[in-house]
């Protein structure tokens, strides 16, 4: 992975009911593939980025949400509000990794990652 690059993009899911749903529906429309990580949480490489489906309530966001990579994530928080981003929700761990959502001056959700 590469430093400050967008390397995954995630979709919410409603609610984990409509998890098989949603993964039928990208396999059969588009061939993607994925693998499970719980009744809440997919991914996929086969759809030309890393992508995930995220039904966690507590963790999934409104709409699509690009994700950024980064080596050193609690330096990158600190420079995301340094430079005018806003934390929307806070570091937090989930399976592969750590991660915080922001927005930033224009108003756009994202997110950063770290495998460290």
């Amino acid at each position: 992975m590469e430093q400050n690059t967008i390397n995954f993009i995630e979709f919410p899911v409603a609610n984990a009911d409509l998890m098989a749903e949603s993964k039928a529906f990208y396999s059969e429309v588009f061939g993607w593939s994925f693998r499970e990580w719980g009744s809440e949480y997919a991914d996929t490489k086969s759809s030309g980025i890393d992508a995930g489906f995220n039904a966690d309530p507590a963790n999934r966001s409104g709409k699509p949400l690009a994700v950024i990579y980064t080596v050193d994530l609690e330096k990158t928080r600190d420079e995301v509000i340094g430079g005018g981003g806003k934390i929307t929700k806070d570091i937090f761990s989930f399976p592969g990794g750590r991660r915080f959502h922001f927005k930033d001056p224009g108003g756009s959700e994202l997110a950063v990652w770290s495998d460290k």
